[in-house]
């Protein structure tokens, strides 16, 4: 409990504003809110989400991912999530340590310490609940305090950095995260693919396309997508369409069938039948509720924080 009080304390110290905020620790972002949030389409990227205080929600497709300081947050590849702060208050706001994953050093670490049993049989998954242990916790804590002493951070903060991943690697999420470190499996061919969909997101995007990308048979490769990011190829891609247009209608007060045509859809009632069944109201209507909520009030802010 010590440790969660402390890793709070610093968090809110160098977190004073709601957001996500960079620091001088490598990797790492601080993210605050003050107030709960409503659901807003962002990318997870392979990271680890740590939270301190307060909870939140991040929705994968059809599946639900509730994670406060009981559990912490893995995704192991760039996912197209709705993501909602569900507990905060001014008081008691709510406070994560963001940790964008080394693949460098994860390979390192997978090298080095084999797993005590084979894990062959565990199949990875994009975003995976565990529990917070004391270790991680502490060396999360540690991590963080280096924000009081700068001078240290360049000699220290690698270190444990390192001591973070191995606690994941030898954790009960070693099974994905040693996945994630080989060049050869199945999550980083999945994840070969997910950078092509997401770099080609606009155009037509063959499944045959992305199979080939993967290294799969088409068949095979559906089945491991699905698995990892509980979608489908077409509805990973309509996803990521989604976010954009809504980014293009809220930021860029773009009209929404020049969103829709800018996304890649050649008819506006398709993107709009499409749009209302991700986010339950007409493309128009949708955006002209996010901006009429004031720029710094939930929605503002939580279209800033990713994680």
């Amino acid at each position: 409990m010590n440790q969660l009080l402390t890793l709070t304390e610093i968090l809110s110290r160098h977190a004073t504003q709601d957001g996500t905020h960079r620091c001088l620790l490598p990797r790492v972002k601080l993210i605050r809110s003050s107030t709960p949030t409503m659901p807003m389409p962002v990318i997870y990227e392979p990271t680890l989400c740590l939270v301190a205080q307060g909870r939140k929600r991040a929705a994968l497709g059809t599946t639900a991912f509730i994670y406060d300081p009981s559990n912490y947050l893995i995704a192991s590849v760039d996912l197209p999530v709705m993501g909602s702060v569900i507990e905060a208050t001014v008081d008691r706001p709510y406070l994560c340590l963001q940790i964008d994953l080394d693949m460098t050093t994860l390979g390192e670490l997978a090298i080095h310490h084999p797993p005590a049993h084979s894990d062959a049989r565990s199949f990875p998954v994009g975003l995976a609940l565990n529990r917070t242990t004391p270790a991680l916790l502490d060396a999360a804590m540690r991590l963080v305090r280096l924000l009081d002493t700068p001078e240290d951070i360049e000699a220290l903060a690698p270190l444990m950095i390192r001591e973070i991943l191995y606690r994941l690697i030898t954790g009960a999420s070693g099974a994905t995260i040693r996945q994630m470190a080989r060049a050869d499996s199945r999550l980083n061919q999945i994840a070969r693919a997910i950078v092509w969909i997401r770099t080609h997101f606009r155009d037509i995007c063959p499944i045959e396309q992305a199979a080939e990308i993967a290294g799969m048979s088409r068949s095979t490769f559906h089945a491991h997508f699905k698995a990892i990011t509980s979608m489908s190829p077409l509805e990973f891609r309509t996803h990521l369409r989604m976010q954009e247009a809504q980014r293009l209608m809220v930021s860029g007060a773009m009209d929404a069938a020049s969103a829709g045509f800018n996304v890649g859809y050649g008819s506006p009632s398709q993107f709009s039948r499409d749009y209302a069944r991700l986010f339950g109201m007409p493309p128009a209507r949708h955006a002209s509720r996010l901006r009429d909520t004031d720029e710094n009030g939930p929605i503002g802010r939580e279209m800033e924080i990713a994680s």
